[in-house]
Order: C-alpha cells, then sequence, then structure tokens
C-alpha cells in the first residue's frame, strides 16, 4: 500500500474519532443538563409541596374534629392520626418539621382541632394537653375593607393594638420577608414607594379563628394570606390571558368590589373598566378618591376629584398604584370574566340601582334623571 493511501486512510480514522469524540461530549453534556434540569424541577416541586403540607388544611374551616390521642403514642403514630383525621396534610412533613423544630413531649388525651388551625398551634396543644373545644378568638373580616380597617377589628378582638398591626404590616424587612414565602401572589409590586401599604389588598376577606391565647400579628397575617394564596391562585390563568399582574387583577378587583354589589352588576362595572382603559379613558371611581383622600364621606365633592394621588382615577389614566381594599371572589371571578358591552358610563341612583350608558349624552341624561 502506498505512503498517500496510508496518510489518508489515517486522516479518516483520526476525524471520524474526532467526531466520534464530539457526538460523546454532547451526549454527555445533554444527559447532565438533563440530570440537573430534573433536580432543580425535583427540588422547586418538593419546596412547594412542603410549603404547602405546612399550612392550614382549610384556613376557612368552621368545623371541629374530635380526636384521642393514646397513651405512649409515637410522633409518627400521633401524626398519622391527625392526617387520617384531616387535621394536616402530611404525616410525614409533620414529622420532619417536629424533628427539625425539635418539637417533642406530646401528651396523650381526647382533643379538639380543626382544619384551619395551623402546624404551630397543632404543636403547642398537643405539648401543653389542651383540649381546645372552642376558637379563642373568631374574628371576621367583610369585604371591601381596607388595611387600616382590618387592623382596628383585629385590635378590638386580639390582644394586640391597631398601632402594632400597622407597624408590622409597612416593615420593608417583613414584607421582603412575605414575598419570598407567598410568591404565588406577591411581588416587588408591593414595594412601589407610591403604594401606600404594601399588604392593601392582599388580606382576604373572611372569618378566623384563633386558637392561641396571644396570637401574634405574623400569625395573623400569615393565616389571611394563606387564604388569599387558596382563592386566587386558581384564577392565575385566567388573569394572565386578561394580560394582568396578580397586583393588577387584585387593584381591579378592589375596585369592582366598591363599585357593585351584585354579581351581575360586578360583570358590567368590570367590562365597562376595561373598555374605559382601551379607550385610553380614566376610570373616574369615586371610591378611589376616597382612598386618595384617607378618609370617609357620603358624598365625593368636586374638589375631591382634584386630589393629586396615583390612587385617585380622576387623576390618572390607568389603574391605581395598587388595591384600595381586600375583596370578595366574585369581585376576582368579574375580573377575569367580565360582561361584555359598549358601555362606558354609569352612576348609581339613591335606590342602590346601577345605570349604564354608551355614550355621554346618554350619561348626563341619567344624571339629570336620578342625581340632579
Amino acid at each position: 500500500m502506498s505512503k498517500k493511501k496510508m496518510s489518508g486512510s489515517y486522516k479518516n480514522n483520526l476525524l471520524k474519532r474526532s467526531e466520534d469524540a464530539k457526538m460523546v461530549r454532547k451526549i454527555a453534556a445533554i444527559t447532565i443538563i438533563s440530570l440537573l434540569l430534573i433536580l432543580i424541577v425535583g427540588i422547586i416541586s418538593a419546596y412547594f409541596y412542603i410549603k404547602s403540607a405546612l399550612q392550614p388544611v382549610d384556613p376557612d374551616s368552621n368545623k371541629d374534629v374530635a380526636i384521642e390521642i393514646p397513651m405512649g403514642s409515637s410522633t409518627s403514630e400521633i401524626a398519622a392520626i391527625l392526617e387520617e383525621n384531616n387535621i394536616i396534610k402530611d404525616d410525614t412533613v409533620f414529622r420532619v418539621y417536629t424533628k427539625i423544630s425539635n418539637e417533642t413531649q406530646f401528651q396523650a388525651g381526647e382533643y379538639t382541632f380543626s382544619p384551619s388551625m395551623g402546624i404551630d398551634e397543632i404543636i403547642q396543644a398537643l405539648q401543653n394537653g389542651k383540649v381546645m373545644e372552642d376558637p379563642l378568638y373568631k374574628v371576621t373580616i367583610p369585604e371591601g375593607k381596607s388595611i387600616d380597617e382590618i387592623a382596628e377589628i383585629y385590635a378590638n378582638k386580639l390582644p394586640f393594638s391597631k398601632k402594632d398591626f400597622l407597624k408590622k404590616v409597612n416593615d420593608r424587612e417583613y414584607i421582603e420577608s412575605l414575598i419570598k414565602s407567598y410568591p404565588e401572589i406577591l411581588t416587588n409590586d408591593i414595594l412601589n414607594p407610591k403604594v401606600r401599604t404594601p399588604l392593601e389588598g392582599y388580606l382576604f376577606a373572611a372569618t378566623y379563628q384563633f386558637y392561641n391565647k396571644e396570637p401574634s400579628v405574623e400569625a395573623v397575617v400569615s393565616r389571611m394570606l394563606e387564604k388569599t394564596v387558596n382563592v386566587v391562585t386558581p384564577y392565575l390563568d385566567e388573569i394572565s390571558a386578561q394580560d394582568l399582574s396578580v397586583h393588577e387583577a387584585l387593584t381591579m378587583a378592589s375596585i369592582v368590589e366598591n363599585e357593585a354589589s351584585s354579581d351581575k352588576q360586578r360583570r358590567k362595572i368590570a367590562g365597562l373598566f376595561y373598555n374605559r382603559l382601551e379607550e385610553g379613558m380614566p376610570l373616574q371611581t369615586d371610591p378611589t378618591v376616597l382612598y386618595a383622600l384617607g378618609e370617609h364621606k357620603d358624598k365625593v365633592l368636586h374638589k375631591d376629584l382634584e386630589v393629586e394621588s396615583p390612587y385617585n382615577t380622576y387623576h390618572v389614566n390607568s389603574l391605581p398604584v395598587g388595591p384600595i381594599s381586600n375583596f370578595a371572589e366574585s369581585s376576582l371571578k368579574a375580573t377575569v370574566n367580565p360582561q361584555k358591552s359598549d358601555y362606558l358610563y354609569f352612576l348609581h341612583d339613591d335606590q342602590g340601582n346601577i345605570h349604564f350608558s354608551e355614550t355621554n349624552k346618554a350619561h348626563n341624561t341619567l344624571k339629570e334623571k336620578y342625581i340632579d
């Protein structure tokens, strides 16, 4: 065989080996990246699962469940009993949590628990051997309430002051920790310096039961945020479909809540507001003026409309910088599923009815009939 042929064959072999080596490296890289992605997804999934498992089974439950913890029960046996009775979500997570937290000395006895209880409340009851037949506190937060009003309701029911509550919910370091704990609903939008109170609109309206003698502000806020997560999460896809962020959706829901009382009205109002935004028109809704003023008034005066505030929708041609109150789930439903129409104007009469119109001329006619 000639040297020329041998040289050509040698080069071909080298080229083939080089290509094979590249292919091996490529396969190895793809395999490593795939394994890393699987690991990352697994870690993230585990994080959210554990986080969910540590939350109350049903934060809004009023149900009481009688449970007996037999003498000599181990932590594993207690956890199994609690999960079987739907008081905790996962007995394994409960066992690991108590071990990491070094929570021991659980006592036997007959208990009355509720699915609304947090894991720390359950642990404290088991350690104290306290049979809790009824919640120590039962607090109802109505829809359409601002943080200031919520603080006052709690201050009248629980052993902390309105000042303490407001100080905590305006503490930036605390709010940043909540954003990390509740990424499903809380974002840096609430840290906008123009936002009056970061958690405004995020503390859901519901009845809350507390079994601790002195529940902290942090415990109260966590219970309310957990409820908000449970309510809002099913609507996340619909919120995205409306091209809204969660913050924008809750802002719209809070305005709808304050402008309408029935489901039908709310869907019409939401649709009208979207129409105005699309037309580049200000929403011009009085509840935002009252929030901007920081006071309650029976009637909004013409001079009030001139207040310069990122919340005043007579002043800004957009949604306010943030929610003006909490809201009912029906207001969120209306926000993500508004009624389509050509309405651009509406007004309330003194009977609680809402009258809609498509033109300013028709609106002025209705004003003369029902208001002037």
